[in-house]
């Protein structure tokens, strides 16, 4: 029994991680409204805690919250850090800057450039 258990404590260790990237906004007019929206949407589907520095500073932000992010006024060409600790962060980082990336995905959605 005590060695299923052990098996057990070691997948929840493999699971819960921290993981932390950066990234550089390029969409045009930086988090407004609409990526704002799809950044948190996006972050809120992972169950771990989400948190968002811009441009170096030390202050961190809940980016689950489209109030913080919004707030934060991040334009084109801010240097964004990511991190996330919890269960899927490493995914929840990947999919966050692939999304950044990809400029939120609004050329796909608008048929137009950002």
């Amino acid at each position: 029994m005590s060695g299923g258990l052990r098996i057990e404590n070691r997948e929840a260790e493999q699971v819960h991680a921290s993981c932390q990237t950066e990234v550089e906004v390029k969409h045009g007019v930086g988090l407004h409204a609409r990526p704002s929206v799809t950044f948190t949407r996006l972050a809120k589907s992972f169950p771990c805690s989400i948190e968002v520095a811009v441009n170096g500073s030390d202050v961190w932000l809940n980016g689950k919250s489209i109030i913080k992010i919004m707030g934060a006024r991040i334009r084109k060409g801010s240097m964004l850090k990511i991190r996330a600790d919890g269960i899927l962060a490493e995914e929840a980082v990947r999919a966050l800057k692939g999304l950044i990336e990809r400029n939120f995905d609004e050329e796909k959605k608008h048929g137009r450039t950002a």
